[in-house]
């Protein structure tokens, strides 16, 4: 504390906050199990859970507001601050206008760590339901990894089908990691 808390390590700034020592660098790692670190009781856990749920609420709000979308990164920084730190997988969509305003996002399943059950009619039903001209797909990868699975091409390439067939086209589907973000049109994905 003597020199600031921009000079102390990531450890020392939880540890400060917890009253206990942490030892520990990954901060992903203390979000995702914080029971599982050593000195961190169930009351200390909850106060983890309350740190993670706080940072988040600041990231959102600190966020410039996206309202049009003209390309992933669009995508990516509405989505990155809400996502980043889930511990589960979020499957949303984003629905869009003619002019790719943004009418609404709709969370369509929460999963587990590594899988979200996704099914068209849930999919479509909001797209509907809130007359989406477009729709752009978005799940996280809690592992912080936003590489595609097998599965997540699959689906993907399935619910395009989907949307051709109602005319409602899927512009792109987003996977957030830590930070980082793959969009599956810029990665020739999208069939």
């Amino acid at each position: 504390m003597e020199y600031g808390t921009e000079s102390m390590t990531n450890a020392e700034l939880l540890s400060e906050l917890l009253g206990t020592k942490v030892e520990v660098e990954n901060l992903q790692d203390v979000v995702r199990a914080p029971s599982a670190i050593k000195n961190v009781g169930e009351k200390r856990s909850r106060k983890i859970y309350a740190i993670r749920e706080l940072c988040q609420r600041l990231m959102i709000k600190e966020s410039a507001p996206v309202e049009v979308i003209h390309g992933p990164e669009d995508v990516a920084h509405y989505f990155m601050p809400r996502m980043r730190l889930l511990t589960e997988e979020h499957f949303d969509i984003l629905l869009l206008n003619t002019k790719n305003h943004i009418l609404r996002s709709c969370t369509v399943s929460i999963g587990s760590v590594s899988a979200s059950v996704v099914h068209p009619r849930e999919v479509f039903k909001a797209a509907c339901v809130h007359s989406a001209a477009s729709i752009i797909l978005v799940h996280n990868h809690p592992s912080g990894d936003p590489s595609p699975s097998r599965e997540d091409i699959a689906l993907t390439q399935r619910l395009v089908k989907a949307g051709r067939m109602m005319d409602i086209p899927v512009l792109d589907h987003i996977i957030i990691g830590d930070e980082r973000f793959v969009s599956f049109k810029e990665k020739g994905l999208l069939n």
